[in-house]
């Protein structure tokens, strides 16, 4: 064995459920702590049945900078609203959907009533057109010569 080639450590068991319960929260199919669990350091430690003071950093430093990098990560997705916050939520994006019908259908009536102007518009000016080449008397083009 070449001196730079790194040796892979062995993990001792409690690592090993650690790193099993991490990937449990991380997927989100927690066997010990209710689905839905945001995924903590501490967390971790419950999901693998012990206190959450076991799992520290002096004894598991790998693994806890893989926790916190993964939280760092995935924090805009790991934010969880109440269900207050996502009733209002809800109410916030019906009222600016209700918003925008209401801005699309002024839009729709502007846009047929120019049309309805332009179709009278074309009637009379036919109307006016026909009436205009009615009062004009035949040319007879032979007598132009």
């Amino acid at each position: 064995m070449s001196s730079t080639e790194v040796k892979p450590r062995k993990l001792s068991k409690a690592e090993i459920k650690f790193r099993e319960a991490f990937e449990r929260l991380k997927v989100g199919k927690p066997t010990i702590l209710p689905k839905g669990t945001m995924l903590s350091q501490n967390n971790v430690a419950k999901e693998t049945g012990v206190d959450p003071s076991a799992l520290r950093r002096t004894r598991f430093p790998e693994l806890v900078a893989e926790i916190q990098a993964w939280i760092e990560e995935n924090k805009e997705d790991l934010v969880q609203k109440t269900p207050r916050q996502m009733v209002l939520a809800q109410r916030s994006r019906n009222r600016d959907l209700n918003e925008q019908i209401k801005a699309l259908k002024e839009q729709r009536d502007n846009a047929l009533s120019t049309l309805i102007d332009a179709q009278r518009s074309i009637v009379e000016l036919t109307l006016e057109n026909e009436k205009l080449k009615a009062r004009v008397p035949a040319i007879n083009a032979s007598r132009l010569q």
